[in-house]
């Protein structure tokens, strides 16, 4: 499935549980949210995109402790986890999608090298689902390949939500 059929699945899912989205996002810089807004009528299930680039901004507005910065690195499963967490917290989202990795080409090294992307999903009162990802090509295909990845995972927690 392509971007689009992934945004209409979603779409779909969120409508139909009356639950609105957010996103927080670092290496993807804000594709998520504005894939989810391309889709017409995206205002009834998306709330809002958080673009938190640097660590201060992580801190600031999502709530990540700076001791995660300084203990797991910012691209790192705590610290996604803070993200979604805190896109859920700081919004009126139900559910919500945190990203951040190393695009390249450069910033790499031998621990977290260039393709490493973490994510989270937070969906309100379950415990936050967590992934690390290891995409190929350059800083444009790992961009594009984190938000295929995350907006299947979105699709996938609104799933679990129905059954």
């Amino acid at each position: 499935m392509d971007h689009r059929q992934l945004v209409k699945t979603l779409a779909q899912l969120a409508t139909d549980q009356r639950l609105l989205i957010a996103t927080a996002e670092s290496c993807t810089g804000g594709w998520v949210a504005q894939e989810l807004t391309a889709q017409a009528g995206s205002s009834d299930w998306f709330e809002c995109g958080f673009v938190t680039y640097s660590n201060e901004a992580k801190t600031r507005m999502l709530g990540v402790p700076e001791a995660l910065f300084i203990s797991d690195g910012a691209v790192s499963e705590a610290v996604v986890k803070a993200m979604a967490q805190g896109a859920v917290d700081n919004s009126r989202a139900t559910l919500s999608v945190s990203i951040s990795g190393v695009a390249g080409p450069g910033g790499g090294t031998p621990e977290k090298p260039v393709g490493m992307v973490w994510m989270a999903w937070y969906f309100e009162g379950r415990e936050v689902q967590s992934r690390c990802f290891r995409f190929s090509g350059d800083r444009h295909s790992v961009r594009q390949s984190a938000v295929k990845e995350a907006l299947k995972g979105l699709i996938k927690q609104l799933t679990k939500n129905t059954v």
